[in-house]
């Protein structure tokens, strides 16, 4: 573990060191000078800006964020030049999975500081050992089953007691148990977001939720009742035949113009539940997509990792020419719905699905920020759905998400302005989690994906469904 040096040369070494580091030793503070501080506040609407800053972090916390003039930084603070760069909040990856050390390393050299932890079926078991590792937030299910009300507060409380953050509400729950399941939920101090069936998106908007997660899921109300009752009893099944797939058929056909699109997207905007769309998870059949495996965070995963991985040669799916056309035609589906309900004044949080459907740590969650922007969101707007708008959605979220004082000291340094163009969000030169200095350039063991003929055989289309996404 290191300690924050006051000498020049020891904080060359810590800065050309692995992804590793140690908050200050008591006493001791972090001034981050000279660089630009990204505001991120309503939003993404909020302007203020501030030139050549300074920030002072102290055990974990930031203490002080203002003009270089008007900061006094204290004489024994380890200062770290960042002049002509740009601080951001650490990112939040609202949606996604941890399976072992090398995913908290991409998401870390990503800028991901912080996950909603979701884990079980395809996305495997969660993996809470990582050193260092972004900020958990666990995630699990209750109404996957019927049940009474009684038997679901039950599973809630047992959630609850296991230290689980956040409960995801699922299709099986009915419109008369969702409200008393969402009270219960707050009173716990848990988030809760909806991936609901039996209870429309209407009634979870009633009774509080305080996120939908999946476009396609949270279209779903929509559809023709018939329909959604086929879809709530059996959500998961890759069948082209089958009830999901018969609904996305149907999703891909409908007109931007629709009424009921119409109606829809002013629901979705009428209360206060944000919108976790995972573009995301559909980016790999999108025409314009690229390999996410030549991205240099790739390197340090491996392909067998990855539920459905793309091919590492062709960043593509090996689908047969049906399931191809039938993923792009709702790839493009969900984009148009989005701008709608964009439009319409929804607001958003960024989840990236990661690690389904050829979904990658950290990687995928900058996909799924072009994709916010692809649907109108401003690249600040975009960031903020990544930053400050949890703490905006989620009762109990704590100070995190801005560059503000009193608030955890997870921050980016970035070499390119991310108002200019999100993807700049990926120009990462310093990380620091909860006031300790990251660098996710240095060396890390790397892995380089091996290409069809070279002992790797081509991944399958998509594995059997089971669990959310």
């Amino acid at each position: 573990m290191r300690r924050f040096s006051r000498s020049a040369s020891a904080a060359a070494a810590l800065l050309a060191a692995a992804i590793s580091g140690a908050p200050a030793a008591a006493g001791e503070s972090l001034a981050l000078v000279g660089a630009t501080v990204i505001d991120v506040a309503d939003g993404g609407r909020s302007p203020h800006d501030l030139e050549d800053a300074v920030v002072l972090v102290e055990d974990g916390t930031i203490t002080a964020v203002g003009p270089r003039a008007a900061v006094a930084i204290p004489a024994d603070a380890m200062r770290l030049d960042v002049r002509g760069e740009f601080i951001v909040p650490g990112l939040t990856d609202g949606f996604a999975a941890i399976n072992n050390q090398a995913y908290a390393n991409a998401y870390l050299a990503s800028g991901v500081t912080s996950i909603i932890a979701v884990s079980g079926g395809r996305r495997g078991r969660l993996f809470t050992g990582a050193d260092p590792g972004p900020h958990l937030r666990v995630l699990e299910a209750v109404g996957e089953r019927r049940g009474s009300l009684e038997e679901h507060l039950e599973a809630t409380e047992a959630l609850a007691a296991r230290g689980v953050a956040v409960v995801l509400l699922m299709y099986k729950l009915t419109p008369e148990q969702l409200p008393a399941l969402v009270r219960r939920a707050e009173e716990l101090g848990m988030g809760t977001i909806g991936e609901l069936g039996f209870a429309s998106y209407s009634d979870g908007i009633a009774a509080g939720v305080d996120a939908f997660v999946h476009t396609t899921r949270y279209s779903l109300s929509m559809a023709p009742p018939e329909m959604i009752r086929a879809v709530a009893a059996e959500p998961f099944s890759d069948d082209l035949k089958s009830p999901k797939w018969r609904y996305y058929l149907w999703l891909s056909q409908l007109s931007p113009y629709d009424e009921r699109l119409v109606a829809h997207a002013r629901l979705l905007a009428s209360g206060s539940t944000a919108l976790m769309p995972t573009l995301s998870l559909l980016y790999l059949d999108l025409p314009w997509s690229e390999n996410p495996w030549q991205e240099p965070v790739a390197r340090r995963l491996d392909p067998a990792d990855i539920n459905n991985p793309a091919d590492p040669a062709t960043g593509r799916h090996h689908a047969t020419p049906t399931h191809q056309a039938a993923y792009t035609a709702l790839a493009r589906s969900v984009s148009l719905l989005e701008e709608t309900y964009r439009r319409a004044g929804a607001r958003y949080l960024a989840g990236s699905g990661t690690d389904v459907w050829g979904t990658m740590p950290g990687i995928s969650l900058h996909h799924e920020l072009e994709g916010l922007v692809r649907i109108g969101h401003t690249p600040r707007e975009a960031l903020a759905a990544a930053t400050s708008n949890f703490a905006a959605t989620f009762a109990n979220w704590g100070r995190v998400g801005q560059v503000r004082p009193g608030y955890r000291a997870d921050l980016l340094v970035l070499r390119r302005d991310p108002r200019l163009d999100v993807a700049h969000l990926k120009s990462v030169g310093t990380v620091i989690l909860a006031g300790e200095i990251l660098t996710p350039q240095s060396p890390l063991p790397t892995l380089t994906p091996s290409l069809p003929g070279e002992g790797t055989p081509p991944p399958t289309l998509r594995s059997p469904e089971g669990g959310s996404g």
